[in-house]
């Protein structure tokens, strides 16, 4: 996929708006609204499995692993990259998390991270969907947080289909 070009304004906003997305899911430690974010077959590495295949394993290996420990998640939204194929149909987009961590005791701590989302989609216009994730904590930080949170349900920007394939 060669870039000789700035993404199209549209495509970084469809990009930055499925970092949005994610992030509200996170904050509300809400799966199933996320779940129209991401391939069915998607393909990830994170913390506590270092390659995960499908989305449900990943949810259960992954998001809820973390997602109920953190408090405060948040992407750098501004400051989110993308690179989109001259086609517009695939991209990887590149961001920065902030969010609160917890030490075992109780304590706060600062847990920072990065992520390289690659996204697919059927047509150009239609939201992303991620096919694949690679979200890694910056060198220092804990790798496991102990908070326990609840969640509350969000609304999913694409409800239960996956309009990007159709769905």
């Amino acid at each position: 996929m060669t870039q000789a070009r700035k993404p199209a304004p549209s495509d970084l906003s469809l990009v930055r708006q499925w970092f949005k997305s994610l992030q509200d899911c996170v904050q509300a430690v809400d799966y199933r609204a996320a779940y129209p974010l991401f391939a069915a077959d998607m393909v990830a590495f994170g913390t506590f499995s270092d390659f995960v295949a499908g989305r449900d394993r990943v949810a259960r290996e992954q998001w809820r692993n973390v997602w109920p420990t953190i408090r405060n998640f948040r992407w750098r939204l501004s400051g989110v990259k993308a690179i989109v194929s001259p086609d517009r149909l695939s991209a990887v987009g590149l961001a920065v998390w902030d969010s609160d961590g917890f030490h075992a005791g109780g304590a706060r701590f600062d847990r920072r991270g990065r992520a390289t989302v690659v996204f697919a989609r059927k047509a150009t216009g239609r939201p992303w969907v991620a096919v694949h994730t690679h979200m890694s904590l910056f060198k220092g930080t804990p790798g496991r947080s102990h908070g326990k949170f609840g969640g509350r349900a969000v609304k999913s920007p694409f409800g239960r289909a996956n309009p990007a394939f159709g769905g």
